[in-house]
């Protein structure tokens, strides 16, 4: 990602790339011949503006591997596509996947870039006939796109979120149902599942996902895990993350360090109790 090219940060993430990806996951590297636990997701997974996020916290807890593969802006296509994604879950014990959005996604409206999700590519001529007073050529980015056609019209916008949420239980349930190991699904945001916050704006992550969703797949994972940022933090959402002066925006929107220690004690919890097994195998005879 680029960010992490550029000079002088107050974190240093440790960019790594593992065979079959162009893409820098966090570091540092983890050896995928010996036992390990895959995280797949977002900003939030990767830790974006955080010293020690999930992944590393879940590790030492449950003295185990734990590989970090979030991506900045992933939707579910980077997830299901990616070469060195496919190949770590093939190995792992489990997978910690990250609930993410739902416009990070290529759809019947519009496609996104294969490897950068939030990046906007092009529109379909089922979006192009909805808004035809849209100039789509002055998009890159999918937020910036949503939110112009949500104050365009509001109608309108209507079919393309419900589109949206289609397709994101279709591509979930694809993406649970075909894994091979135990997936256990983390729900890691500013606000909970049952809260919509959109009235201005298109709402906090993951975007477009409801608590409804979020039940129609969880039955196809082996645990949910609901992690929020608690009321009292919010006075001080940026409290222990490190960020460049420019980026204290979009540090404000992620969750903190303690949003990130209570999902990995969750987490390694329901990693234990499934026996966070060493061997893929033995934890596939198990079932889901």
């Amino acid at each position: 990602m680029s960010f992490v090219h550029r000079g002088y940060m107050p974190l240093d993430y440790q960019p790594v790339v593992y065979p079959g990806s162009v893409l820098r996951f966090r570091g540092p590297a983890v050896d995928l011949s010996r036992p390990y636990i895959l995280c797949l997701g977002g900003a939030e997974t990767f830790g974006r503006f955080i010293h020690a996020p999930y992944a590393e916290e879940m590790s030492r807890q449950l003295g185990q591997q734990v590989v970090n593969m979030g991506v900045i802006g992933a939707g579910m296509d980077v997830m299901m596509n990616d070469g060195a994604i496919q190949r770590a879950m093939r190995g792992a014990s489990a997978v910690v996947l990250q609930v993410t959005g739902a416009q990070n996604m290529t759809n019947r409206f519009y496609s996104v870039h294969p490897r950068r999700n939030d990046r906007f590519l092009k529109a379909s001529s089922i979006l192009s006939t909805i808004y035809r007073d849209v100039d789509f050529t002055e998009f890159h980015f999918t937020r910036h796109l949503l939110t112009h056609l949500k104050s365009r019209s509001r109608d309108r916008f209507a079919i393309l979120r419900e589109e949206l949420q289609v397709a994101w239980r279709a591509r979930m349930a694809k993406f649970l149902s075909e894994s091979s190991v135990p997936v256990h699904l983390l729900w890691l945001s500013n606000r909970l599942p049952g809260e919509d916050r959109a009235q201005r704006g298109l709402g906090m992550e993951p975007l477009f996902l409801t608590q409804a969703m979020l039940d129609d797949v969880a039955h196809l994972a082996r645990s949910v895990t609901v992690a929020v940022r608690p009321p009292a933090a919010s006075r001080n959402p940026t409290r222990g993350m490190f960020f460049a002066a420019r980026e204290e925006a979009a540090a404000r929107v992620l969750p903190g360090p303690e949003v990130h220690r209570d999902a990995a004690r969750a987490l390694a919890t329901h990693l234990s109790a499934d026996g966070a097994m060493k061997n893929p195998a033995q934890a596939n005879r198990r079932g889901a």
